[in-house]
């Protein structure tokens, strides 16, 4: 593990989540082979609604893929739904949602293996030897939030949340023309931790899922003549 990595998961281990700004970011995932960054950010333009949400609401687009990530290959699985308990999701759990797929050429796309790569040492790293998995489930989610004029955009419409995993990454991609998405840490008493706004692309907040809860202020256009929309990338790795 790189000393800056090591440096997150310190982070990490001390509070129970890390927010790290894009340049450290980079710098921690360039070695890995992130490369190509503008196709990769492009294929956000290209992202089903998100019709299960239970709100009514149609201002999120995402895609979806799952890996099992083990010693030295990190596999994508099936296409299969994307599931979430009722006790982790009170506003759109208990269902399979089935979300379109992850465009092949960005499943095999050098800056999503960098991501899961980086992700994966990290996550074996900060997971005891006697409670790491020989193979994460891992799941990502292509998410866009769309705010228009009388209707914003809401990140985490099911409020402050854990997401029932080990660990979870979010990684900005790009906001366009908007304001707000501030992102709240919680303790598992719900009190405030700290909070943050992922605003340049790489921005990133990593989250010890068992230990503290997240939530995103809705977004709100700033021009409202002009498209507004917050891009991230979500990563969950859960034992299998």
């Amino acid at each position: 593990m790189t000393e800056l990595l090591a440096a997150i998961a310190d982070t990490i281990g001390c509070d129970g989540f890390a927010f790290v700004r894009a340049p450290e970011m980079g710098a921690v995932l360039e070695p890995a082979g992130l490369s190509d960054w503008a196709s990769f950010a492009a294929s956000w333009d290209d992202l089903g609604v998100d019709t299960y949400m239970a709100d009514g609401g149609r201002y999120r687009r995402r895609r979806f893929a799952a890996y099992r990530a083990a010693a030295g290959a990190i596999i994508r699985k099936p296409h299969q739904p994307h599931y979430q308990s009722r006790d982790y999701n009170q506003m759109n759990g208990g269902i399979e949602r089935w979300f379109e797929p992850v465009a092949e050429r960005i499943a095999r796309h050098p800056a999503l293996a960098a991501i899961l790569r980086t992700s994966q040492a990290l996550f074996d790293q900060m997971t005891p030897a006697e409670l790491r998995p020989d193979a994460w489930h891992v799941e990502i989610h292509q998410f866009r939030i769309e705010a228009r004029p009388g209707e914003e955009g809401r990140p985490t419409p099911e409020g402050m949340h854990r997401d029932g995993v080990d660990w979870v990454l979010v990684l900005m991609v790009r906001r366009e023309n908007v304001a707000s998405g501030e992102t709240t840490i919680y303790d598992l008493v719900k009190r405030p931790l700290g909070s943050f706004t992922l605003t340049a692309p790489l921005d990133s907040a990593l989250v010890d899922d068992s230990r503290v809860y997240h939530g995103v202020t809705p977004v709100e256009p700033l021009d409202p003549a002009r498209p507004a929309y917050r891009d991230v990338l979500v990563v969950t790795f859960r034992r299998e």
